[in-house]
This record gives C-alpha cells, sequence and structure tokens, in this order.
C-alpha cells in the first residue's frame, strides 16, 4: 500500500471520527456520565494520531495528482494551506482530550470544565476538517466543485441522442 492509498484511506477517519466523539461527549455531558465522557475524549485522541499519516502522506499524494489530467494547481495549494491549519487544530483537540480524560480519571474538580471545553474544540475541529475534506474532494471530482465552470466534461464523449438526431422533426 503507498502513501497516497494510506491518504486517501485514512482521510475520512478525522471528519467522521470527530464528529462521532462530539456526538458521544455531548451525550455524556448531558447524562453526567463520566464513562461515556471517556469514551468520546479516547476517539478524539486516536482521530489526532491517525491526522499525522494522514498529513504526512499528503505530499505524496499531491506528486500523484500532478500528473493526471485535469489537475488544479489552486485547488491542492487551497488543500494544503487548510491541511496545515487543520493538523494544529486535531493536535491541540488530541491534547486537551488527553488532559481532559486524566482530569476525568482522576475526578479533578476541573473535569468537566475541561470537558465543555473540548467538545466546543471538537466542533470546531470537525468544522475544519469538514472543508478540509471537501476541498481534497474537489482536486478530483470537478462536480463538486463551487465554481460549475471549472468543470469541464470530457468532449469525446457522444451522446446517444446526436446519433438519432438526423435533422428531421418527426
Amino acid at each position: 500500500m503507498s502513501a497516497v492509498h494510506i491518504h486517501l484511506v485514512l482521510t475520512h477517519f478525522p471528519i467522521v471520527g470527530t464528529l462521532i466523539g462530539a456526538g458521544i461527549l455531548a451525550y455524556g455531558l448531558l447524562k453526567k456520565n463520566a464513562a461515556v465522557n471517556q469514551v468520546a475524549l479516547v476517539v478524539f485522541i486516536l482521530m489526532a494520531l491517525i491526522s499525522i499519516p494522514v498529513f504526512l502522506t499528503g505530499e505524496e499524494a499531491e506528486e500523484t495528482v500532478e500528473q493526471l489530467a485535469g489537475f488544479s494547481h489552486d485547488l491542492v495549494e487551497n488543500h494544503e494551506h487548510l491541511a496545515k491549519s487543520a493538523i494544529w487544530l486535531m493536535l491541540v483537540l488530541g491534547v486537551l482530550s488527553a488532559v481532559s480524560l486524566f482530569a476525568s480519571l482522576k475526578k479533578f474538580a476541573f473535569a468537566k470544565g475541561i470537558a465543555i471545553v473540548t467538545f466546543v474544540v471538537s466542533l470546531a475541529t470537525f468544522g475544519f476538517f469538514a472543508q478540509l475534506g471537501n476541498t481534497g474532494g474537489q482536486i478530483r471530482h470537478s462536480e463538486i466543485r463551487s465554481n460549475i465552470a471549472d468543470y469541464q466534461p470530457n468532449s469525446n464523449l457522444e451522446h446517444e441522442d446526436d446519433d438519432d438526431n438526423d435533422g428531421d422533426d418527426d
């Protein structure tokens, strides 16, 4: 499995995992259940760890798509710029989650407060990663680009309807 495969396979985990973790943490906070909160915090730590190889394999993925037809340097640069900020935000979430998990396990008085802060940061992280995933998707999926003018269908394809039209209006 190449670095490109690793990038493509793992890239979805931080997005979906952070959203799932936020849902679990919201439930745990509402139900005042420390064990549920701890599960969410472990999810966030895992997502932060998974984000590292995703980030590190991005450069090789870029080198691969540069060789493909329809490559857009601007789209890749936008994705790369967001990725540099996103990895830091995810690492902050991971560290904050580790501190929150430690506080919860040791039953420190500030455990609930830091869990709430972690929840807020997790929502911001999810939003950032969702945007990052969208920009990554635009690199190879022209149909999701915001400027539909960027989408150039293959002009070599012929439609069946074109063959049937012989000029008659029957």
